[in-house]
Parts: C-alpha cells; sequence; structure tokens
C-alpha cells in the first residue's frame, strides 16, 4: 500500500556551551558549541494532498503562538529547497505539533525544518542518504543539521560542522520558559556592543566540560556550563538575571541561558531535585511557566 501520510517527532536542545568568536567580514561570528537534545518535542505531521494545491501548513500545540504559519517557516523553506533540489511537487499538508518555545533559543524553528526533511524524504522516497539530509539542513540554519541526530554534539565554524561528542549518563533539565522571544539577531547584536574595544580570541573546545560529559560528571558538567551570549540576552532583557539566581540559590547544579535566550536551563542532580526545583521557580513569580526534561536524546525521528 502506497504511504500517503508520516509523522517525524524531533528534539529541543540546550548549548552547555557557546563561545562566540569575532565577528567575520560575511557578519557571522565563529562558534563552538556543545549542543544536548532534550526531551520536549515537536511533531511534524506531512500527508499527501490530491488538489493540487501544493504545500500548505498549519500549526497546532501549546506553544502554536508566533510560528509563522507560511512560506517564512523553516519547515516551508525545507520542503521548497526539497522540490527544486529534487524537481518534483510537493503536493501535501504540513501540522507542526508545537511544544518547543519558540525563539526560545531551544532550535524550535530548526526542529521543525529537520523533521520535514525527513518526513519528505520518507513520505516521497527519495532515499537521501544522512549526509545529502545535513547538507540540506545546513542550507536552512546551523541548528538545523544537529537536530537531525540529536545526542550531544561539538558544533563548529557557524555551528554546522559537527562532530559527535563522547558523552555518558542522562542529565536532568529544568527549563524556565518566557511568553516572550529573544531576537537572535538582536542578541547577536547586543553581544558585538558589549564587547567592542575588546580583544576576541578564537573560540576553543571546554577540555574539561568534554572530560566532565565523558565521565558522566553532572556537577561538574553544572559548573563548566558557560554561553558567550548569555550577558547580551541578560542585557536585553535584565529578568534573566533574577532568574538565574533563584534557579541557583535552589541548588541548581548549573544554570545557563540557552543558545541566544531567553529560555534559562537548570541542570539538576536528578528527576526529585528537578521536581523541586520547578515548585520553587513556579512559586517564586520569576517565571512565565517551567518544564522538566532530560537528556541526551534521539535526535529526529519517524513515528
Amino acid at each position: 500500500m502506497p504511504i500517503h501520510t508520516v509523522t517525524v517527532r524531533v528534539p529541543a536542545k540546550v548549548n552547555l556551551q557557546l563561545s562566540v568568536g569575532p565577528r567575520g567580514n560575511d557578519g557571522y561570528h565563529q562558534l563552538v558549541t556543545v549542543f544536548q537534545a532534550i526531551s520536549i518535542f515537536d511533531e511534524v505531521t506531512l500527508t499527501k494532498s490530491t488538489d493540487g494545491s501544493g504545500t500548505t501548513i498549519s500549526i497546532s500545540g501549546d506553544q502554536r503562538h508566533g510560528v509563522p504559519a507560511d512560506e517564512t517557516n523553516l519547515a516551508m523553506q525545507a520542503a521548497e529547497i526539497l522540490s527544486k533540489k529534487y524537481d518534483f511537487n510537493i503536493d501535501a499538508h504540513m501540522e507542526i505539533k508545537k511544544s518547543i518555545p519558540v525563539a526560545g533559543g531551544m532550535a524550535g524553528g530548526s526542529a521543525d525544518a529537520a523533521a520535514a526533511i525527513m518526513a519528505i524524504d520518507y513520505l516521497y522516497s527519495l532515499n537521501m542518504t544522512r549526509d545529502q539530509m545535513i547538507e540540506v539542513a545546513a542550507e536552512l540554519g546551523s541548528d538545523v543539521p544537529f537536530m537531525l541526530n540529536g545526542g550531544t554534539a561539538i558544533g563548529q565554524g557557524h555551528g554546522d560542522q559537527l562532530t559527535s561528542a563522547l558523552s555518558r549518563g542522562t542529565y536532568h533539565w529544568v527549563l524556565a520558559l518566557s511568553s516572550l522571544g529573544l531576537s537572535t539577531p538582536a542578541v547577536y547584536g547586543e553581544c558585538d556592543r558589549l564587547r567592542a574595544g575588546s580583544e576576541i580570541s578564537e573560540p576553543q573546545i571546554s577540555d574539561s566540560l568534554m572530560q566532565a560529559l565523558l565521565s558522566a560528571d553532572s556537577k561538574n558538567v553544572g559548573k563548566l556550563l558557560v554561553n558567550d551570549l548569555q550577558p547580551a540576552a541578560c542585557s536585553l532583557r535584565p529578568a534573566l538575571r533574577l532568574i538565574l539566581d533563584v534557579g541557583q540559590e535552589y541548588g541548581a547544579l548549573g544554570a545557563i541561558v540557552s543558545g541566544s535566550g531567553p529560555t534559562v536551563a537548570f541542570l539538576v542532580a536528578d528527576e526529585d531535585q528537578g521536581l523541586d526545583l520547578a515548585v520553587a521557580l513556579t512559586s517564586s513569580g520569576v517565571v512565565g511557566s517551567v518544564a522538566r526534561a532530560y537528556g541526551p536524546v534521539h535526535g529526529a525521528k519517524i513515528i
């Protein structure tokens, strides 16, 4: 029987390290980052149409607010790239069920693009290799290749040159979510403004963090979390400093603004501590909403 519909589940990410080099002549920064995929998921369902209407899109889920339902959505852009690359028409409806916060530094849009690539490949029997999928993913954004693979990985260049990181153990996270996103270009611009006049060295991978991940030493991983964009995110959204302080007061092993923010990720020792911290953050009144997750998890996957 021919297949008419497919659903792909794809995770969010946090950055354990995000080191930002000087701005290049192309306007982009060289990055070194350590990604970890975590157990908050979007689902992208692609269903073939027969009316010749092309690719259509709808958004559902509790994090749907602010997600574009047009050609500016990265998942729709993935469909356009694949349609041109393989010279065929994609007559299908794409439903994106959102649980990953929008503009939250957790790669929600990139995740949906990765899921769309996998769904289109499967539904239209393109038989793409993993390298071919990653090549298309890199055209869409620096986080998209990682969302295909998941796990824990080192990203270099603009974040899209990936190598797997040797990581052991399971890491438990509490996420302080904001109802208002932060613009990634705005955060990078603020980072440049704050660092103006300073000598910025080329970013390097943290050997100490790599060793802690290899040893499944969550206490040390917590101490070594670092994000060069965090001062810029806090400058644009001063309330983030209070959230970071509250989480650490309640015993988090470490705290970091994820990516360009404004999601704040707290690493905790175990599920029980995660529940305690989630309750404390909720009752503190400084957080819009709270989620718990664990990682690493697999990347985009057909379900």
